[in-house]
């Protein structure tokens, strides 16, 4: 096990071997698992909620085309790693609150060759404003947006608002799509209360999440995702179809119904 102390939080974090899935590894902060890599298959992802913006991914572009993703939020990298792994060539952004884990991170997990990622150490809000605009001066935007950094009461005011996502949605490519993670106890009301605040800005959302978080009396995570463009009927097969299961996706009045 490897051990780094983070001072700006105070906590301790570790990485050490999943023994149960060889290749991979687990990150944890303060003891409590945040992260996990599959360094022999990329592909493969351990979290439900994680496997679940990684299945919307694959339906922004045509399978193994390149994409441009901003990661709010980085931990281990998994996601980023997943992009890299599935569609080679992709241009990636990350930004850290914690400035010295993605040191650490690498260190120990390194990237594959060829990836193309760039790190940025900060507020999410903040550094994701200050973007340097592409070299002819066009503003940098994404097909993917991912915001991770949600938990209960603890979750950044700055960020859980619909004014940031509205920032959010200036970045985003035509067709692009902006995926938020909610960890959330019952009655769930930071959840609610950010698939509200989505529905104010974009035309097209989804919760994505299993089965049973929708009776709102276990605490869990929902993905939220996010288009200007409006919600494709067919985008809903395919999740459903991919998973992980049991597995559900509400949309348009079932969603709003279910917001309260």
């Amino acid at each position: 096990m490897s051990s780094r102390y983070l001072r700006a939080s105070g906590v301790h974090a570790t990485i050490e071997p999943d023994t149960l899935v060889p290749g991979s590894a687990i990150l944890a902060l303060g003891g409590a698992e945040q992260s996990h890599v599959n360094l022999a298959d990329p592909s493969q992802i351990f979290y439900e909620y994680l496997a679940r913006m990684a299945h919307v991914t694959d339906l922004v572009a045509p399978a193994g085309e390149p994409v441009t993703a901003a990661h709010l939020g980085a931990g281990a990298l998994t996601l980023p790693r997943y992009l890299q792994h599935v569609r080679p060539g992709s241009r990636q952004w990350a930004v850290e609150l914690e400035r010295e884990l993605p040191d650490f991170v690498l260190a120990e997990l390194p990237l594959p060759a060829g990836a193309r990622l760039e790190m940025a150490l900060g507020d999410a809000r903040a550094e994701f404003a200050a973007l340097e605009p592409e070299s002819d001066g066009e503003p940098r935007r994404f097909d993917v947006v991912v915001l991770d950094v949600f938990s209960g009461p603890e979750a950044p005011a700055h960020l859980a608002s619909a004014d940031f996502y509205r920032e959010v949605a200036e970045r985003l490519e035509p067709g692009g799509v902006f995926l938020v993670n909610v960890g959330d106890d019952p009655p769930l009301t930071l959840i609610r209360s950010q698939g509200k605040a989505l529905l104010e800005v974009f035309d097209g959302v989804a919760a994505l999440c299993e089965s049973g978080m929708l009776s709102g009396r276990y605490p869990g995570n929902i993905v939220f995702a996010a288009r200007a463009e409006g919600w494709p009927a067919g985008w809903t097969d395919a999740l459903l179809a991919a998973g992980p299961h049991p597995a559900s996706v509400l949309s348009g009045m079932e969603l709003e119904d279910w917001l309260g």
